[in-house]
């Protein structure tokens, strides 16, 4: 079989941050890395769990919710992934994350989509721990341009 594209990345040298993992068609797939590959500090089940709820609920809800197709957690556990459509210029995608990721920073209340009846894991929950992954992020993108977007090395 073919190495699909995500696994020739070398990920000893990835930084957190954001970057344009792939384009298919009219899909453009975002590797948003909120944690340093193979350093032993990876992302808890809870924290990431909420982090996908609150980023999902805003993405999708967002001026660009059309063109959101898709918003996930990597199974490495080292980040998240944003696939929108190609009309979505990659400046409005890093606006889209630092608004994503300001909302989940100062987000209070019940967890979207985390009770019984709406989630196969709604005990697994970590809403301070998201939070602070959101506050760090922030702090990682906020000189963040298109320019930067291509992935090191």
């Amino acid at each position: 079989m073919e190495k699909i594209a995500s696994f020739t990345v070398n990920h000893d040298i990835l930084e957190k941050g954001m970057y344009t993992s792939r384009t298919d068609g009219d899909v453009v797939t975002y590797d948003i890395r909120v944690k340093k590959p193979n350093m032993g500090d990876y992302l808890g089940t809870g924290e990431m769990h909420t982090f996908e709820h609150l980023f999902a609920t805003y993405a999708r809800n967002s001026a660009l919710s059309d063109s959101v197709v898709y918003v996930g957690p990597m199974g490495c556990r080292t980040g998240f992934y944003l696939l929108v459509r190609d009309t979505v210029s990659p400046q409005q995608a890093i606006g889209l994350v630092r608004e994503s990721f300001a909302f989940i920073q100062g987000f209070e209340g019940e967890i979207p989509g985390a009770k019984r009846q709406e989630c196969g894991n709604y005990l697994d929950q970590d809403l301070p721990g998201a939070k602070a992954i959101a506050a760090d992020m922030l702090r990682v993108l906020a000189g963040w341009t298109p320019e930067r977007l291509g992935y090191m090395g």
